[in-house]
């Protein structure tokens, strides 16, 4: 039976615009379904997506190699991205990760980037009150400071230049979201929320917490969901540039398990230091779950959580505003993306964020890419095969 396309990836977020852009680049009869921001969160009765920010650390700095690697190579790739879109979505300010002195989540974390080469500095205690005067660390703290390769992304602006390189390489960009997929005929039949079809001899399922909405695998993937509520508080001009040295932050001490960025210029022209780290999980257990929580403001219980942790943090700092957004965090069995097919041969599922994967989105979007040209994915240097797990 004819088919549409040879590929389609159902998903545009941040993996999923990277898999189109490596199938594009080295092959025709790509498409990449996924809808844009929905101007109206609250009256919107699609699909969402948690890249609808400006800010997400980046950084090799990780306990966990895999992680670390998959970091490492697409932040290399970030000036490419960039250069080749015309879109800036990258500042260079470092990240530091923080956590008690003794324990051996900072020495797994130095020892990941001495293997892959990437240059980091310790700090003792005072070491990190002299390089950074305006966090008042928790006592009893060390940490480990990446200066170059590190800082944030905008989420948004680097999905909005992988969208375009794809767009640019020959791939089909259809802004809808998927209802279903089904295999047929050796194929994969595709159908829309406008009811319109499209057939392809090969899907990739890239559709983030949305993975796990029925009629969209033959089984469904071994992933759990959770609601996230992240807290913004709005800085005046002269608080912006006085923390303008501020790196991205990775946080672990008793009670505190967070991560925090430096003010930044989100769209309204306000500047806005970032927070995130729920105290307790709120699993999300199926699509309509996921699209009412979306058209909340999080939750208020991890708000007041977040501003006491700001306010012993960054004491200095008068906020003239604090809001909230939702989104949610993909955890896989793993720990790390499901990169595979499912029983069907047809369809293939690239997903799994575990809360830590924006910054190499598009080294995982070119092992999508790689698994759905070659059949799988060959010896790259990772100790996990990245196999997808069914419930």
């Amino acid at each position: 039976m004819a088919v549409d396309f040879r590929f389609i990836v159902i998903g545009r977020g941040m993996m999923g615009a990277a898999a189109a852009k490596y199938l594009a680049r080295q092959t025709d009869g790509v498409a990449v379904i996924g809808p844009d921001e929905p101007d109206d969160r609250k009256a919107h009765q699609g699909v969402f997506a948690s890249h609808y920010d400006e800010g997400r650390i980046t950084r090799t700095i990780d306990p966990d190699r895999n992680w670390a690697l998959l970091a490492n190579r697409s932040i290399d790739r970030y000036g490419e991205i960039a250069r080749d879109s015309g879109i800036d979505f990258y500042r260079e300010v470092g990240c530091v990760v923080v956590a008690p002195t003794g324990g051996d989540y900072l020495e797994k974390t130095r020892q990941a980037a001495v293997s892959l080469g990437v240059e980091t500095s310790l700090l003792d205690e005072q070491g990190l009150k002299a390089a950074f005067p305006f966090f008042a660390f928790p006592d009893g703290g060390a940490g480990v400071f990446e200066a170059r390769g590190a800082g944030h992304i905008s989420p948004r602006k680097l999905v909005k230049a992988q969208s375009l390189l794809a767009e640019k390489a020959g791939a089909t960009i259809i802004r809808d979201h998927v209802v279903s997929i089904r295999s047929e005929g050796g194929s994969a039949v595709v159908e829309t929320s406008d009811g319109l079809s499209h057939r392809a001899e090969k899907v990739l399922l890239a559709a983030g917490g949305f993975s796990i909405a029925e009629n969209l695998l033959p089984q469904p993937v071994a992933m759990t969901v959770y609601a996230r509520t992240v807290t913004l508080f709005e800085v005046s001009d002269a608080d912006a540039a006085r923390l303008a040295a501020m790196p991205s932050l990775i946080l672990r001490a008793p009670g505190i398990d967070i991560y925090l960025l430096p003010p930044i210029r989100y769209p309204d022209g306000k500047f806005y230091l970032k927070i995130g780290g729920d105290p307790d999980d709120l699993a999300l257990r199926d699509d309509t779950e996921m699209r009412a929580w979306f058209k909340t403001g999080g939750r208020d219980t991890v708000r007041a959580h977040l501003k006491r942790i700001v306010e012993g943090l960054v004491p200095d700092m008068v906020p003239l505003s604090i809001s909230t957004a939702a989104c949610v965090v993909s955890h896989t069995e793993s720990g790390y993306p499901m990169i595979g097919y499912s029983s069907s041969p047809e369809i293939a599922v690239l997903t799994g964020c575990a809360g830590t994967s924006a910054k190499s989105s598009d080294e995982i979007g070119r092992l999508g890419a790689e698994l759905l040209l070659s059949g799988r994915i060959g010896e790259q240097g990772y100790s996990t095969d990245f196999t997808p797990q069914f419930r």
